[in-house]
């Protein structure tokens, strides 16, 4: 008896968070993590929780000006080593919110290794905006080629790391943010300082801070004076921007 073939995996979008708008003028692809290797399949709820509330926050903020949010679920958990598969599935992703709602622009927002693979898709022609939430980074490997930064030129970037994270090292966010930052002017880096992986004792000055920056970057809103001030400022101060306690409550000018 002949056996049957494997079916091939496919990446998808998740439904579109939140009551879709009647005209889309923006979107936000939320790039969950994953594991360092694996080839199982992603647990859909376990995997996209950490995005979705970033997401649900999001919609709600943009909403009136036509903001949808997508998850990407991704064929694989594991990044797998030189085969990049969550950043291959980040860039599917992009061509296929081209098909779906054309010439619209589109910002990458990944958390762990999520924030790679936005970080690494980033090139594609549709994306205008990266924002990397604890991204998980390789260790320095002189046998290794380093991190790509030159895809990310003409886009805007901003990384968010907790001081405190004990599973992605922030000191290596920072080294890619300063060799990014010699090709790119338009990168900066949050610290929240005191947090950990999760971000989860200031998820709310996060998320404001995530809001400021992914509608400003879409649709042209003013960005508080710490972004515009993070982003114009030389290394190292732009990239070691603290995150103040209270932000998008009192921070706003």
């Amino acid at each position: 008896m002949a056996q049957q073939a494997t079916p091939v995996r496919r990446p998808r979008l998740g439904r579109a968070l939140g009551p879709e708008p009647t005209a889309v003028s923006g979107v936000v692809l939320l790039l969950p993590g994953g594991e360092e290797t694996s080839a199982r399949r992603p647990s859909p709820m376990l995997a996209t929780a950490s995005v979705r509330a970033l997401g649900r926050h999001l919609t709600r903020a943009g909403r009136a000006e036509g903001l949808v949010a997508h998850v990407v679920h991704y064929r694989f958990r594991g990044w797998n080593g030189s085969d990049a598969h969550l950043a291959h599935d980040a860039s599917w992703a992009c061509d296929e919110v081209v098909r779906r709602y054309g010439d619209v622009p589109v910002c990458l927002a990944g958390v762990d290794m999520g924030g790679r693979a936005a970080l690494h898709a980033g090139g594609h022609t549709a994306v205008g905006s990266v924002l990397a939430q604890s991204p998980w980074l390789p260790e320095d490997d002189a046998a290794a080629s380093p991190e790509p930064v030159k895809q990310l030129a003409g886009r805007r970037v901003m990384i968010v790391h907790g001081t405190m994270d004990a599973r992605t090292d922030p000191e290596l966010s920072f080294r890619f943010a300063a060799r990014a930052k010699k090709t790119n002017p338009d990168i900066c880096r949050f610290e929240v300082h005191s947090d950990g992986h999760g971000l989860s004792q200031h998820r709310g000055e996060v998320h404001a801070l995530a809001e400021d920056f992914v509608l400003g970057t879409l649709f042209g809103r003013a960005f508080s004076r710490p972004v515009e001030d993070a982003l114009a400022a030389p290394p190292p101060l732009g990239l070691r921007m603290p995150l103040a306690s209270g932000f998008g409550r009192s921070i706003r000018r």
